[in-house]
């Protein structure tokens, strides 16, 4: 019995571990046979992606793969409205400068004139070298001074290890470029619709000119022409578009091209590509083979996710001083995609979500009024460190001010000031200070009066102690009298020793001494009797 519950949870732990296993195996390089350099980029809009690189930055010659340069710049003199497509052309005698007799050409003579369109197609569909010389001189005055606008236009798109000594790419020590520099080139020139336009034709007829009958031009790229007599077989591939072809025996085979399956758009660069004769009598091409080896992975193993949906919510904020709501939806303005190998889940993705507006300062809340379509913060996916994408985000809905939370805000905002609050603790202050002084004030008068009262009903009480007898009226005759009871006249003998007013008899000095006398008493004056309150007169209170 142990034995078969030891193999039921045996089973089950495999099982288990089947489950939560990884979906695929990590994605495998593809197999570039014979290419020197490669790079692998995936394009849409402004954002890019880079899916393969092989000694991506080692200087090499990009034969005529500098053609696209010589043409870009010459699109770009269109657009900004300096020349025009229709111009009429005409070649100098400098129509052969630094060209050997050995090299692609459509024959032209000096003297010759076509449009500048005609020319563009002469360089890019036949690869004529003096069509590119032609196109300097009118672009740029001189070939010299088109050379410098060349170097110039790849410093400002970020090539570093570019460098160019003449207009069509002749073999020149001093004329080189890398894998990466020039997908920089070729990223910009796919820009131009006139430019693709050129480059993905198959086949282009140049009317007869004053010099020469009609041109017949093919393109030399077997991937969108696979008939074409420079490089013959089974290499056309359906998705792609353009660009341009290069061989020297130093520069080896070269292509810069475009492919688009399913939304998907990638560039890729082949330098110092092999080719060679196999034993069938065919020829194989190293940098169309590994051109559609390369595509073939990108197109089998990526797509693009939507990471982030644009109707998505993504958080609830919440909003002060709201009228009707404490909280707001937001989500993205626009939704996130990025191109993922197929094994990866947008699940997979870390989501950063950051708000702008706050109150507080800590990214929580929103201060009310917020309106719909509000653009209120950010929000970033990243896998691994790396980030894929951003997307501002934006309020689903409208909150209004509530009038009553803003005033009461405004109020406490006020107050929390520091001028206010020490203003405020200032005002206590005086007040304490007032409170104390009237107090003390208060006590110091009422003493006074009281001093001032008792000082006076003294000396009012030793002026009549002061004032002199009356005149005694003639006394009438004393009636005699009747000899009175032995008690009555022991009592008025006892009477007549108490001092009294009547009688003048001062009381006995030792035992006045505590009194206070005339001169201790303060002066009273008609002053005194008429003390003002200039206190109460100023704060009205009598």
């Amino acid at each position: 019995m142990k034995r078969f519950r030891f193999c039921a949870i045996f089973l089950l732990t495999a099982l288990l571990m089947s489950l939560f296993a990884p979906a695929a195996a990590a994605l495998s390089d593809p197999q570039a046979d014979s290419s020197h350099a490669v790079v692998l980029v995936a394009e849409r809009g402004d954002s890019e992606t880079v899916l393969y690189t092989k000694n991506e930055t080692e200087r090499l010659m990009p034969a005529s793969l500098t053609k696209v340069m010589t043409v870009l710049l010459a699109l770009e003199a269109v657009e900004d409205g300096t020349k025009k497509l229709s111009d009429m052309v005409t070649a100098s005698d400098r129509l052969y400068y630094d060209i050997s007799g050995d090299s692609s050409s459509v024959y032209m003579a000096i003297g010759e004139t076509m449009t500048l369109e005609n020319l563009l197609y002469c360089a890019m569909l036949n690869s004529a070298n003096e069509a590119c010389n032609v196109i300097a001189e009118y672009i740029g005055g001189t070939i010299e001074n088109f050379i410098e606008m060349m170097n110039a236009r790849a410093a400002a798109l970020g090539c570093k290890d570019t460098h160019f000594t003449n207009t069509h790419g002749m073999p020149d020590p001093d004329h080189y470029t890398t894998a990466w520099d020039f997908s920089r080139i070729l990223r910009e020139a796919a820009r131009s619709d006139v430019f693709m336009e050129i480059a993905n034709t198959v086949t282009y007829v140049v009317p007869d000119t004053n010099a020469s009958a009609e041109r017949k031009l093919e393109n030399t790229n077997s991937l969108i022409n696979p008939t074409n007599p420079l490089y013959p077989g089974d290499y056309g591939y359906e998705y792609a578009r353009g660009v341009k072809t290069g061989h020297t025996s130093d520069a080896g085979y070269c292509l810069a091209t475009t492919a688009e399956k399913d939304g998907v758009q990638l560039l890729a660069v082949i330098m110092k590509a092999d080719a060679y004769q196999l034993d069938d009598g065919t020829w194989y091409y190293g940098h169309f083979a590994d051109a559609k080896t390369l595509f073939n992975w990108a197109f089998d193993n990526f797509s693009y996710q939507e990471i982030v949906k644009s109707t998505e919510i993504v958080a609830e904020v919440g909003v002060e001083m709201g009228a009707d709501a404490e909280t707001v939806a937001v989500r993205p303005s626009t939704s996130i995609t990025a191109l993922l190998p197929n094994d990866i889940s947008a699940d997979a993705f870390e989501r950063k979500v950051t708000i702008y507006r706050t109150d507080n300062g800590d990214g929580t809340t929103l201060m009310a009024p917020v309106s719909a379509g509000q653009t209120v913060g950010e929000i970033s996916v990243s896998l691994n460190g790396e980030t894929y994408g951003t997307s501002p985000l934006v309020t689903s809905t409208s909150v209004d001010l509530s009038r009553v939370s803003f005033m009461k805000g405004e109020l406490m905002e006020t107050l929390r000031r520091p001028a206010v609050v020490l203003t405020f603790w200032g005002l206590v202050l005086l007040l304490a200070l007032y409170i104390t002084l009237v107090v003390r004030y208060r006590l110091k008068r009422r003493a006074y009066q009281r001093r001032l009262a008792n000082a006076r009903q003294l000396r009012l009480d030793l002026e009549e102690d002061d004032e002199p007898a009356p005149k005694s009226r003639p006394r009438k005759k004393k009636p005699e009298m009747v000899m009175e009871p032995e008690s009555y006249r022991e009592k008025s003998a006892a009477s007549v020793d108490e001092p009294t007013r009547v009688s003048g008899k001062l009381p006995d000095l030792a035992d006045a001494a505590d009194e206070p006398t005339r001169a201790d008493l303060p002066k009273v004056t008609g002053e005194d009797e008429k003390v003002r309150d200039y206190f109460e007169e100023f704060f009205n209170k009598k």
